[in-house]
């Protein structure tokens, strides 16, 4: 899956009508329906405030508003490319300031989609690639070769800790665990140890 790489606002003018979409993340349900709430409060004087947002793990939860523009004409188009583009925990609201001239429904719908299309491209899609945090573990006399190791394999260990022995917390992507103990376990001639810990995601930028 994917998300946005961070939130944003990029206007959009249609026939003198302003459509200005703001993008945030958004966590769960919960974060989605807060920012929609907080941004409606803060553009009351708006003519609409449409919204969608796609949250879950696998984008599996999705709504979308029309707030008073005519039926499948705004919240649903924004929701479209929303999913189009394989997004999750995102949450979209596209204030239409009107300008006098009215757009018909397949107007309506392509400005909606189209500002929201423009924020996606404006704020960047990050890919969530599922990793798990393994802790490596070496006596202080391997440290310096295996830190050196490890930066060439192109692992940047989230943190570093030195007592007794020296540990480094790792984020490994989930199909290459095996490879990488077993890579660990080759350049310290068996001298360093591994322990899987807790689950996550890294965000790798999407051209």
């Amino acid at each position: 899956m994917r998300t946005i790489r961070q939130g944003g606002s990029v206007e959009l003018e249609v026939r003198r009508s302003r459509f200005v979409c703001t993008l945030a993340r958004a966590a769960d349900e919960a974060e989605a329906a807060a920012f929609i709430a907080a941004h409606r409060r803060a553009h009351r004087d708006a003519t609409h405030n449409c919204t969608a947002y796609v949250v879950g793990e696998h984008g599996e939860i999705t709504r979308s508003g029309d707030d008073g523009e005519p039926a499948g004409t705004a919240g649903i188009p924004m929701l479209e490319v929303l999913v189009r583009r394989g997004l999750t925990g995102t949450a979209a609201v596209v204030t239409r300031h009107f300008g006098g001239v009215k757009l018909g429904a397949g107007g309506l719908a392509r400005a909606y989609g189209q500002a929201v299309a423009d924020a996606l491209d404006a704020v960047g899609v990050v890919e969530l690639r599922p990793v798990v945090t393994v802790t490596v573990g070496v006596d202080h006399a391997l440290a310096g070769r295996f830190l050196g190791d490890l930066h060439a394999r192109g692992h940047q260990p989230g943190d570093v800790r030195y007592g007794t022995g020296v540990q480094a917390d790792v984020a490994v992507p989930v199909p290459e665990l095996e490879a990488f103990e077993a890579w660990a376990a080759q350049v310290t001639a068996g001298r360093a140890w591994t322990r899987r810990g807790a689950p996550g995601h890294i965000e790798v930028p999407v051209p």
